[in-house]
Parts: C-alpha cells; sequence; structure tokens
C-alpha cells in the first residue's frame, strides 16, 4: 500500500517549480478563467462586485459546488454519476414528507414525526444508500457507470414522483405540536440577520475594516458555510488520506492499484455513497430555501455538476484533479451566469456561451493530457537513452 501512497502523492516542495509556462497556464485555466470573468463583468456592471451581489452568486454557487465534490470523487476514479440531480429531487421529497405528513407505520397505527436534525439525517442517509446502491451495481454486475446511474436516475426520479403522487410538499415549516419547526433554516438562515449586520456596520462606521469583514461572515447563508465545510473535508480527504490516494490511483491505473494491494471495489461504492450524499444535502438545501418540496427538484443538475468539474480541471478520464479546482469551477459558471444576467444577455445567448465555454474547458483537458503523455514518452526515451 505504502508503494501506492508514495506514486499518487504529490511532491510537497518545490510542486510547481518544474512546471513550463504552458503547462502552469494549462493547470491554473480554471484560476484564470475566473479571474477573467470576474474582471470583465466588473468593468461592464458597477454593481457586480458589491457584497450583496457576491452573496448571491456564492448561494447560487453553493449547489453546484456541494453536487461537484461529490462527482469530482467518481470522476477521479474514472467514473461517472448522473443520477445526483434525481437524487436531490428524491431527498427533497422525503425531507418534505417527513416534516408534512410524517412516517405512517400502519402495523402499529401510529404516524412517527421527527425533529428536523433527524429529518436531515433520515435524508441524508437515503442519500448515501443510493449512492452505494449504484456502486455495488458498478462493481458487482460489472455495469458501466454511465449505464447504471442512468437507470439510478430514473428509479430515484420515479420514488420521488412515487412519494407525493406527482404533488408538491408545500410550506415545510413544520408544528411546534410535533417539534419538527427550523426546517427553513437551513436553506435561507445565518448566524446573524442581515440587516442587522448592516445597521450596525451603518452605525459603527469607526470600526475597524476586519471587525466589518467579520461581521460580514456572520451575515453569509448556512449554505454557504455547508459548501466551504464541504470542500476543506473533501480536500482533506482527497489529500492527506490512504482513501484520497486510493482513489487518485485507482482513476490512474485501476488495474496497477487492484495488484497494489487497493480494494478497488470497496473504494469506488464508498466514492458513490459520497456523491449520493452530497446530492442528497443539496436537495434538503433546496427544499428548505424554497420551504416546498417538488419531485422535478434536480432536474439536469447532473449536467451542471459534471461541468463545474470538468471546468475546474478534473480529467474525465479519471487520476487527474482537486477539490479546489471544483469549487473555481463552481465559482466561474456561477459569475459567469450572474454576470451575463446583469448585463442584460438574453437567457438564449446565456446558454449558447455557458455551453461553448463547457466545451471549450473539454478541449483544454484533453490537449492537457496528451501533452502529459508527450512529457512521459520522452521522459521514458532519456531514461531508456541514459541506461
Amino acid at each position: 500500500m505504502d508503494h501506492v501512497s508514495s506514486i499518487a502523492t504529490p511532491k510537497k516542495t518545490g510542486r510547481f517549480a518544474s512546471l513550463s509556462l504552458q503547462e502552469f497556464l494549462l493547470r491554473a485555466r480554471a484560476f484564470i478563467a475566473l479571474i477573467l470573468v470576474v474582471t470583465t463583468f466588473s468593468f461592464l456592471s458597477p454593481t457586480f462586485m458589491t457584497a450583496d451581489n457576491i452573496i448571491i452568486v456564492a448561494k447560487q454557487v453553493a449547489i453546484n459546488a456541494i453536487l461537484g465534490i461529490g462527482m469530482t470523487f467518481v470522476i477521479l476514479t474514472g467514473g461517472i454519476d448522473l443520477s445526483v440531480g434525481s437524487v436531490a429531487g428524491l431527498a427533497a421529497m422525503i425531507a418534505g414528507g417527513l416534516i408534512n405528513e410524517g412516517l405512517i407505520l400502519p402495523m402499529f397505527g401510529v404516524i412517527v414525526y421527527f425533529n428536523v436534525w433527524m429529518v436531515i439525517l433520515i435524508t441524508l442517509t437515503v442519500g448515501a444508500l443510493v449512492g452505494a446502491l449504484n456502486g455495488l451495481i458498478i462493481t458487482r454486475f460489472n455495469v458501466p457507470p454511465f449505464i447504471a446511474t442512468l437507470g439510478t436516475l430514473y428509479i430515484a426520479r420515479g420514488l420521488a414522483l412515487l412519494r407525493s403522487g406527482g404533488d408538491t410538499y408545500p410550506n415545510l415549516v413544520g408544528r411546534p405540536e410535533f417539534g419538527n419547526q427550523g426546517f427553513p433554516i437551513l436553506g435561507s438562515g445565518t448566524f446573524l440577520p442581515r440587516a442587522m449586520v448592516q445597521g450596525w456596520i451603518q452605525q459603527l462606521s469607526d470600526m475597524p475594516n476586519f471587525v466589518t469583514t467579520a461581521l460580514r461572515f456572520l451575515a453569509i447563508p448556512y449554505e454557504v458555510w455547508i459548501m466551504i465545510v464541504f470542500a476543506l473535508i473533501a480536500a482533506f480527504v482527497a489529500t492527506k488520506t490512504p482513501f484520497g490516494r486510493q482513489v487518485y490511483a485507482i482513476g490512474g491505473n485501476e488495474r496497477a492499484a487492484q495488484l497494489s494491494g487497493v480494494r478497488v471495489k470497496r473504494i469506488k461504492v464508498i466514492v458513490y455513497m459520497i456523491s449520493g450524499f452530497c446530492a442528497a444535502m443539496v436537495g434538503l438545501i433546496i427544499a428548505s430555501r424554497l420551504v416546498a418540496a417538488h419531485p422535478a427538484t434536480g432536474v439536469f443538475f447532473e449536467l451542471n455538476a459534471i461541468a463545474v468539474v470538468v471546468l475546474g480541471g478534473t480529467s474525465l478520464m479519471g487520476g487527474r484533479g482537486t477539490i479546489g479546482g471544483t469549487i473555481i469551477g463552481a465559482f466561474v459558471i456561477g459569475a459567469l451566469n450572474a454576470g451575463m444576467v446583469m448585463v442584460g444577455i438574453s437567457s438564449f445567448w446565456q446558454q449558447v456561451i455557458t455551453g461553448s465555454v463547457i466545451v471549450l474547458a473539454v478541449i483544454i483537458d484533453q490537449f492537457q493530457a496528451r501533452m502529459q503523455e508527450r512529457v512521459a514518452l520522452q521522459k521514458q526515451q532519456q531514461l531508456a537513452d541514459a541506461s
């Protein structure tokens, strides 16, 4: 196992020292794209970089970023998960049903209502179980990930429709007699009310900048904090744990990883569980934000998740990519969409431009892969000549 870790772990020192300018630009392309997008729309719209707009963009980014985090682990192993949007919809319907109708137990003739924390825990567990189902179908029956998750996409969407007969669960505020109030806070709450923070900043105009900055952070919505926490944990797991190194090893060369002792099937099941868990969290956030759950929640979300992962530099072939890149990719898409709305670009052209950016990202990824193969061949040739 140790030699697998040593192969997949990036060097801690001099990581970019030996990179050519071309390699550096390719690796930093997501960050460069974000700077270009922000600079362009800051010039075109003076309100683009205001605190209010940044928070709005961050709320939009949180959805795609959380989905993208789970999708990054899957794609790093060389897989794909098309079911995340449907899992988000199923999670929203499960949460909505548990809050409005409770859990009906006909054999005992009772209805059990859970508090909000239990509703969240049950919903996240269901999401992880759907992910486990994906992983088991792929690893135990050798079904290609595209087909397995496509089937789960339809299964989860169908279950979401069956949950309420296609109807919406409205007004998810809970009832005090059932002890299940507080669900809307997840998608719209903050540590401190935004109006209160703005009032303090206006009244105490001479306070130090770091104090006003700290106060603004406390007014950031919970969903953005959830994105930050998920990103930090995922980045740590991907780069600092044996599990993360095994994920990279599987994506780099699955057969070699297996021969090196990596339990490939178990790792794959876990990464699909992570993806399902993240999708369920997204479903909870959306249902909480809207204070309603609809079975159509999450339609086409899987495409957004794949887009931010690819835009962030993760290879669709597996073995290469970072969580940080995925977060930046989500911000590129979010800033691009927000900026186009603010400067008045039509929704039709917005789709054309966003799609073009994604296609360009894939082309650059393929170019980078070919370049790395060429560099590897040159190094092998140099070693052969030296021997």
